[in-house]
């Protein structure tokens, strides 16, 4: 029993949250793009009315983190939707300028 927590122990990261960083950013708009060895994904803040929006945080990932994210976020959907009911979608593309971003897939 008592390897068991040694093991458990062993596993575990301690991680460090700054204050700057723990105030979060806000965005309402995320690109992603791709290569064979990444994945890019800006958070960016877009204003209504403004034609210039900022990227206010980019994260470049592996492939394999990538689907990681992708089944955390799927999982911590489905928790809160269990919670406070289903995530409403507005049927509508939201409609950014038409050369902003280019053939980026968008989120």
């Amino acid at each position: 029993m008592e390897d068991d927590k040694k093991k458990a122990a062993g596993n575990q990261i301690n991680i460090e949250l700054s204050e700057e960083i723990a105030e979060g950013v806000y965005a309402n708009l995320a690109m992603i793009a791709h290569s064979n060895s990444e994945f890019v994904v800006d958070f960016i803040r877009l204003m209504p009315g403004v034609p210039k929006a900022k990227v206010k945080s980019r994260i470049v990932i592996t492939p394999e983190h990538a689907k990681r994210l992708l089944h955390a976020l799927e999982d911590n959907i489905d928790k809160y939707e269990s919670t406070f009911g289903p995530i409403k979608q507005v049927e509508e593309t939201p409609k950014f300028p038409i050369n902003f971003g280019g053939t980026i897939g968008e989120a």
